[in-house]
């Protein structure tokens, strides 16, 4: 698993369950971008690490779009680890 180069954020809570859960699988941040994007959420990558960073705010589109992507109930992306 790669290590984070960067302190987490505080702009919001859901953004290390998100990179947890997506490391778990297996899946490149730049194939969940691809992923996101072809389920309509039109996401740039700098946003996107910003969002798993805890450096900006995730929109309710993101959630929905990444608990799909990730198989787990929104519910889930809010879980203290």
């Amino acid at each position: 698993m790669k290590i984070r180069k960067q302190a987490y954020g505080t702009a919001n809570i859901v953004g290390k369950n998100i990179e947890r859960l997506r490391l778990e699988r297996g899946i490149k941040q730049r194939d969940f971008i691809a992923k996101m994007q072809t389920m309509g959420c039109d996401i740039n990558p700098t946003s996107y690490s910003k969002l798993e960073g805890q450096l900006r705010s995730a929109n309710d589109k993101e959630l929905f779009v990444i608990a799909r992507i990730l198989g787990v109930a929104m519910e889930e992306l809010f879980l203290e680890q």
